[in-house]
């Protein structure tokens, strides 16, 4: 009976994918091989062919078993965008422990942010991004954007990280006070990169496929957005560096 299932089955499935129009028996098929392909019939099928279709099936049903493999995200590219992401985050938080509020609050100059306004402007855009790259791995996925893509990855991070060249941040993610103060910044931005992080470690989401637009560094996927997340972190991480290396920076 089990047998006798399995044969009807693999008989609709050949039906339903290839279709009987498009299928004709070879002329050395047996009777019952024709009637698989020309339509379920009541001929029974001999020893010879219920051993064959028996293992069809039976190695069918492993194949249906094997772990999904990684939507264009290699083991190498997981590895490397979490390992990235976990450095980026270690480095920030080693930059800004033990600061006073004097020493958060400090401003080289008029037009340069402090170090309080560095880590709210992290903190906004690591949910920013994050969220933007989510909305469009939700559209239709596009392979041919790939050919318009400017930056491999390495390049992508030495353009983001390049602090000779300066850019204007978009209005929502200018520190403008959002956050009560940089504790406050920094636990925001610790839990989305920690969910981040974990996102990394198990997503199966076609990373490859989909695409977002941005204004400077153009057509990149969703596994470059993801790394452009941790890559400008490591940019502000730079910047407030930049503002404790000067002569006037504060001693506490």
């Amino acid at each position: 009976m089990v047998v006798r299932q399995i044969i009807k089955w693999r008989a609709w499935v050949l039906i339903r994918e290839g279709g009987r129009q498009n299928m004709q028996p070879e002329d050395n098929a047996s009777d019952f091989e024709k009637s698989l392909i020309l339509g379920v019939s009541t001929i029974e099928p001999k020893q010879s062919d219920m051993k064959n279709i028996l293992l069809l099936s039976l190695c069918g049903l492993l194949f249906s078993f094997q772990t999904p493999k990684d939507e264009g995200m290699t083991k190498a590219d997981r590895d490397y965008a979490v390992s990235y992401f976990k450095q980026t985050k270690a480095k920030l938080f080693a930059d800004v422990k033990g600061l006073s509020q004097n020493q958060l609050q400090y401003r080289v100059d008029s037009t340069r942010w402090s170090i309080a306004q560095c880590l709210e402007h992290i903190a906004l855009a690591e949910t920013y991004i994050w969220q933007y790259e989510q909305m469009m791995l939700r559209q239709p996925a596009d392979p041919s954007k790939r050919s318009t893509m400017k930056f491999s990855n390495d390049q992508l991070i030495q353009a983001v990280t390049d602090r000779s060249k300066k850019f204007n941040a978009p209005e929502p993610l200018r520190p403008v006070g959002k956050f009560a103060n940089s504790e406050d910044a920094l636990k925001s931005f610790e839990l989305r990169r920690d969910s981040t992080i974990s996102y990394l470690e198990t997503t199966q989401d076609d990373v490859k496929d989909h695409f977002i637009m941005h204004p400077v560094f153009g057509t990149m996927d969703i596994y470059q957005g993801l790394l452009l997340i941790a890559g400008h972190c490591a940019r502000h991480t730079l910047q407030i560096e930049e503002v404790k290396a000067s002569p006037n920076f504060p001693k506490s």
